[in-house]
């Protein structure tokens, strides 16, 4: 009989912080546009919600200066940045869209999208073109899901960088794979 792992040691945590462990996903870039304005905001509240259609789930804040854009337009990209680009997404999710273009004041790129009117990032490793899905869970929860129209995901690296938020200004980093792919059910490939 295998011997047991040894258990950690706990203790108390407030659970307003337990997103440092529970974060979702990488840190994206979300891309809006409506009429002659547009938007980038940092955001780490998303979710995959179904394969096919490819639905994703994601809170943003009404407070937010891309709330009214996107909700106006039904639709933005989500940029899945690098850990080469962690100092704009830093300055990104501190400033606000209203005092003036962030794609300028950061020095990135903005691409014509192929489906949506919101620009994807040149910069960053991927790009998906989303469209609003479903959007009951607005008004009650700022929970937009919407569904990805059309990706655009660079060549090179195969596993990129990206940034996971810990809070409390604390990022880590992901990019190493292991491999169980044996041990899956084709289904799920």
């Amino acid at each position: 009989m295998p011997r047991a792992a040894r258990l950690p040691s706990r203790q108390d945590f407030p659970v307003h912080q337990v997103r440092r462990y529970l974060e979702p996903g990488p840190i994206v870039l979300v891309s809006s546009a409506y009429r002659r304005q547009r938007n980038i905001m940092t955001m780490g509240w998303h979710c995959m919600m179904e394969f096919a259609p490819s639905l994703l789930g994601c809170v943003i804040s009404s407070g937010n200066h891309s709330f009214e854009l996107i909700r106006k337009s039904r639709e933005c990209v989500i940029n899945l940045p690098t850990a080469a680009l962690i100092d704009q997404v830093v300055g990104i999710g501190n400033c606000s869209g209203a005092e003036g273009d962030k794609f300028e004041r950061f020095g990135l790129t903005a691409l014509p999208a192929q489906q949506v009117g919101a620009p994807l990032i040149g910069e960053c490793h991927a790009s998906f073109e989303c469209r609003l899905h479903d959007g009951r869970l607005v008004g009650k929860y700022n929970y937009f899901i919407f569904e990805v129209v059309k990706a655009h995901v660079a060549r090179t690296p195969k596993n990129p960088q990206t940034l996971h938020y810990k809070g409390n200004g604390e990022f880590m980093l992901a990019g190493e794979v292991v491999s169980r792919r044996a041990k899956f059910h084709r289904e799920y490939l």
